[in-house]
């Protein structure tokens, strides 16, 4: 009785669950992340029926989606694991509607943790599968801070031999949008931890900025790039920068790869930049009426920086969306894809 008058005091945050799991481990996808967190949501849940599970999974969902400035990530994460449960429950026999609901509570946690144990090993299937593409004698141009991108060209390096045989080289991009204050003036750009890395395994990295893409890409053999969602239509949502370095790509001959996780493919169909379903403010037209009002509420702004934020106003977070026909192929823990082929592959994961 006691433990169930607490959890009503102090009912279970989603939000800050799925926050603190991904500063708690740097290698956490927000997919994964999700999944996590409405794993533990069931945990602390006190329902006892398969209606109130699935009923209080929906509400949490969509508060999760509603709290966070993109989240397009996160949700091909909630998404398929709300339609794997219903698959579950769907199933005849005791984990069907008309099982033990304590039985089926407890499969449901047990697989929970499983899928998660899955999904976070598919980072080294992928670079099983996409280090082939890393030839002797060839220089790959990436972008970003992509873990999957990272694990693939380390890999990459330790299959050369190690350090004294290592014959590729790296042209990494690195972003100088990140808006940055005073507290963090000091914060290295994203993927310098990546660079450090593929150098101490004898790989020579050269760093370049945004601007020197198209300048770079003449001395580029392929381009490999992380994704936080691989939508419907076989195009991949990912950091700022992303689809110009695919424009470029396409423009000067050079195979684009996207490597992503089969748990970031998303059911969203973008047709262009502006249908992501996000509050980016990318372009912002002001005038100096505009900056002069923008600068009378910087007080009031000041002391309600405890509210959550509903745009993405930090250029680090912001996104784009590189359309199919400028992706060679997609690299992912079910194998390597032709986008055409991902609706295929998104019909085998939901059903």
């Amino acid at each position: 009785m006691a433990t169930e008058s607490s959890n009503v005091a102090k009912p279970f945050d989603i939000v800050a669950t799925y926050n603190d799991l991904l500063r708690s481990d740097p290698d956490l996808t927000m997919p994964i992340a999700a999944i996590e967190a409405l794993v533990l949501l069931l945990t602390h849940s006190p329902s006892s029926t398969i209606s109130e599970t699935l009923d209080l999974l929906e509400k949490s969902t969509t508060h999760l989606k509603k709290s966070i400035p993109n989240p397009i990530g996160l949700s091909a994460g909630t998404d398929l694991f709300q339609r794997y449960l219903i698959t579950t429950l769907q199933r005849p026999g005791q984990l069907g509607p008309a099982g033990d609901f304590n039985a089926i509570r407890a499969h449901l946690l047990s697989n929970g943790r499983l899928f998660i144990r899955r999904a976070k090993e598919s980072r080294d299937k992928i670079a099983a599968f996409g280090r082939g593409f890393v030839r002797d004698g060839s220089t790959v141009l990436t972008n970003g801070g992509s873990r999957v991108v990272a694990s693939l060209l380390q890999q990459a390096a330790d299959e050369k031999g190690g350090p004294s045989a290592v014959r590729f080289r790296v042209i990494y991009v690195l972003s100088s949008s990140t808006k940055k204050n005073i507290e963090s003036s000091s914060e290295e750009p994203e993927g310098m931890e990546t660079v450090r890395a593929l150098r101490a395994k004898g790989v020579p990295v050269a760093t370049i900025p945004e601007s020197a893409v198209a300048y770079s890409l003449g001395k580029a053999d392929i381009v490999i790039v992380g994704a936080e969602g691989v939508v419907e239509n076989g195009g991949i949502v990912s950091r700022m920068g992303t689809y110009q370095i695919g424009l470029l790509a396409k423009a000067m001959g050079k195979p684009f790869y996207a490597v992503a996780e089969s748990h970031k493919f998303v059911r969203l169909y973008p047709l262009g930049q502006y249908d992501l379903p996000i509050d980016q403010r990318v372009i912002d037209f002001k005038s100096e009426e505009d900056i002069a009002d923008e600068a009378k509420q910087q007080p009031a702004a000041s002391q309600s920086e405890a509210t959550p934020k509903t745009s993405m106003d930090d250029r680090s977070d912001v996104v784009d969306f590189t359309p199919p026909h400028l992706i060679s192929a997609l690299i992912t823990d079910s194998g390597v894809l032709t986008p055409s082929a991902v609706s295929e592959e998104l019909i085998k994961i939901w059903f």
